[in-house]
This record gives C-alpha cells, sequence and structure tokens, in this order.
C-alpha cells in the first residue's frame, strides 16, 4: 500500500487502519490485510504505562518504529511525531526525517492551522504527511481531558478551517478524533483528502483504533467508541491460568 494508495480509497472500501507498537503485532496485522498501520504515540499509555502520550519521546517512537518496521509489512506504515517534536519547522523536518530513517513510510501530527509551516516543510522534503484534528491527546492537559470536539460553532468553524489548511499544506489524509459525527461527515464530504474517524462516527472514508483497545487487552480503560468483537483478554487470562493449573498436576 502506498500514499497514493490511501488516497484513492476515498469514498470507496472503508479505510481499515489500526495501531501497531512492535514486529510481532505489525506482522500479525498486516497479514490480515490492514493497509494502514500506526506506530502510535498511543503506546506511551498501552507499552510504556504513562498515564497520556505527552511523556512520549522521540526516542520511544524511533524504538518502536523500527520494531514495527522489520515486519516488512505490505500496509503503509505511518508513525507519529510525538509532543514537543514538532514545535519548529527544523525540528519538525529532522525529527520526520528519523522517523522515516527509522522505517515510517509517513508521518502524523496534531494540529491544522498552528502546525501549516511545519506540514508544508516536511511535504516539501518528499515525507509523506497524515493530519490529525478534533480531540488531540498531546493537549490532553491543556484541555481537561478528553472532549468530543465540533458540537460548538465556532468549533465546527476551527475544524473546517484546520482541515481545508492541512488539504492545501499536502496531507494525503487526515484522522478525525471524538468529533462530533455531523461535522464528521461534513468534512469527509467536502475534502479531497480520506478522513480517518476514531470516535466520530460512522460516515468517515475509514476508521482507526488502538488494536488494543479492539483486542480488550488495554490494561487500565477501553474508550466508550469502542466495542470489542472478541474478549482476547479473557482467553489469553484463561490460556495462563490453564497452564499454572497444569504444572499443578
Amino acid at each position: 500500500m502506498t500514499v497514493d494508495g490511501i488516497r484513492r480509497m476515498k469514498g470507496g472500501a472503508p479505510i481499515a487502519a489500526l495501531t501497531a507498537y512492535d514486529y510481532s503485532m505489525a506482522k500479525m496485522l498486516d497479514a490480515c490485510g490492514v493497509p494502514l498501520l500506526l506506530v502510535g504515540d498511543s503506546l506511551g499509555m498501552v507499552t510504556l504505562g504513562l498515564p497520556d502520550t505527552t511523556g512520549v519521546t522521540m526516542e520511544d517512537m524511533i524504538h518502536h518504529t523500527r520494531a514495527a518496521a522489520r515486519a516488512k509489512p505490505r500496509a503503509l506504515l505511518a508513525a507519529d511525531l510525538p509532543a514537543e517534536s514538532y514545535s519548529t519547522t527544523d525540528l519538525a523536518v529532522s525529527n520526520a526525517q528519523r522517523l522515516l530513517e527509522a522505517g515510517a513510510e509517513a508521518v502524523k501530527a496534531e494540529g491544522g492551522i498552528v502546525i501549516c509551516e511545519q506540514v508544508r516543510a516536511i511535504v516539501a522534503q518528499g515525507i509523506p504527511f497524515l493530519g490529525h484534528l478534533g480531540m488531540l491527546p498531546q493537549r490532553v492537559k491543556e484541555e481537561g481531558g478528553y472532549k468530543i470536539k465540533g458540537r460548538q460553532a465556532d468549533e465546527a468553524a476551527a475544524l473546517r478551517d484546520d482541515a481545508n489548511a492541512l488539504v492545501d499544506a499536502g496531507a494525503f489524509a487526515v484522522v478525525l478524533e471524538l468529533v462530533e459525527p455531523k461535522i464528521a461527515a461534513e468534512l469527509t464530504a467536502a475534502l479531497p483528502i480520506p478522513t480517518i474517524g476514531i470516535g466520530s462516527g460512522p460516515d468517515c472514508d475509514g476508521q482507526i483504533l488502538v488494536t488494543t483497545d479492539l483486542w480488550a487487552t488495554s490494561p487500565d480503560y477501553i474508550p466508550r467508541h469502542v466495542q470489542p468483537h472478541e474478549q482476547v483478554k479473557s482467553e489469553m487470562q484463561t490460556t495462563v491460568q490453564n497452564w499454572m493449573d497444569d504444572m499443578k498436576r
């Protein structure tokens, strides 16, 4: 899968996207035919035990990107630029290049108009860019929690402006996280690039989930917008318990 391949999925078959944090995870998801894998900074919460994504470092992202890239997935492999890693244009380009050197094929960062200078600079270096609007996890402390965006008229207008700015800056797709479903549907219809929703209703061009949420193996919390199809966690725990019981016989 290529960036152009993701673009061509606009308005067609839904784009399935999942997070992958290591070799085995990327290998397994790629075998399922998932077209877009993201080494997400959500690894801070589900792998590193941090309270949110704000403490994830570039070193963390490079380490996990290298691991996922070793699976050589057919999927397009994107990686998050973590908090504070793209505050200036030079820093954004440098860190995006570091993620590509680690094996990513595209990078993602959070924000719209305020980071468009960085986005243009990244794209100008030939690095594909995936946008992220709506609830921005890297700003969870500033915003006081995870809140749905777009319910108020000013928020909806800001989302439209930010989305159009990302298109103009060269983003090939945009993640919409916790966006009011009506606004997410409106953006999906209006934008020339794919929208990939998470907790933003059913009308985006695709959906992305934290894989451990889908499996119900995330250690502390499963978001309300996720409905696990299988209780993998229970099966895993049963397997361990059965093994321990077998040893006692």
